[in-house]
């Protein structure tokens, strides 16, 4: 038994070479990305809550699914004593599920959504918010997993046809 547990012995390392190939041949792409793209911004609770449209002059955060978007075009929704002021400066994924403005709702927390919910979550993302606001970051929890490293799965998401449209 003892040789053939010695005769596995030399197998992680190609197996590590090889999971490390792909990431090694992506490279060079990245580095020919347009320098227009902002660096990823990474957003703590009380950082994102500064931009909650309160104060003059700031721009108005919004994260939904831990994309943080500048709804600043969007003022007279999200700035202060607007419609939507209450979902601004937060991670407000529940909420825009929900169509609530119900304090209880106001978090990143999905647990227990039903699939409409979550069907209309995505449609709301993808069809207001990436159509309509530029990503300025993403929540640390987006990035970070929970004891603070890095989360190696994190892709920022990709706004190609990005053009400031007026409010529906």
């Amino acid at each position: 038994a003892m040789a053939g547990a010695a005769a596995w012995g030399p197998l992680p390392l190609p197996c590590l070479l090889l999971l490390l190939l792909p990431a090694a041949s992506a490279e060079p792409q990245l580095r020919f990305r347009p320098p227009a793209e902002a660096p990823v911004r990474l957003f703590t609770e009380p950082e994102l809550a500064r931009y909650d449209g309160h104060q003059e002059g700031q721009p108005i955060y919004l994260a939904v699914k831990g994309v943080v978007f500048d709804v600043t075009s969007g003022k007279e929704f999200y700035g202060k004593g607007a419609p939507y002021n209450a979902l601004v400066g937060k991670d407000s994924t529940r909420g825009v599920a929900k169509m609530s403005l119900d304090p209880a709702d106001l978090t990143h927390d999905t647990t227990g959504l039903t699939e409409e919910e979550l069907k209309s979550l995505d449609d709301i993302f993808n069809n207001v918010y990436k159509a309509k606001y530029p990503i300025v970051g993403y929540t640390s929890r987006r990035i970070l997993n929970e004891d603070g490293s890095p989360n190696l799965d994190f892709k920022p998401e990709d706004q190609p046809h990005f053009s400031i449209k007026d409010e529906f």
